[in-house]
């Protein structure tokens, strides 16, 4: 599938990229060989196959959840930089202009 180097630069623009003429010869072609490769591997018959999500079994190794003690509110507060209150005081984030 032949891309044109329009294509190139318009997907360029949207990525907010700035491509020299000698990228955008390269990536057109680049990107025809995969769009090509592609083809060829949609023309694969697969109708035997089951679907999958990863391309290799994969198993949770995550422990499960047990409930346990949590941190008392002093020992949770002991290296905060600044507290009051009983609470975590962080700098403001949102709406502040200054």
């Amino acid at each position: 599938m032949k891309i044109t180097k329009d294509e190139v630069l318009h997907v360029a623009k949207l990525a907010r990229l700035k491509l020299t003429e000698e990228a955008v010869e390269t990536f057109s072609g680049q990107i025809a060989d995969i769009l090509d490769y592609v083809n060829t591997l949609n023309q694969v018959d697969t109708s035997g196959i089951a679907p999958t999500s990863h391309a290799i079994s994969l198993t949770n190794v995550l422990r499960d959840d047990e409930p346990v003690a949590h941190l008392n509110r002093e020992d949770a507060l002991a290296n905060a930089p600044e507290k009051g209150d009983g609470t975590f005081i962080v700098p403001r984030i949102i709406g502040d202009r200054s």
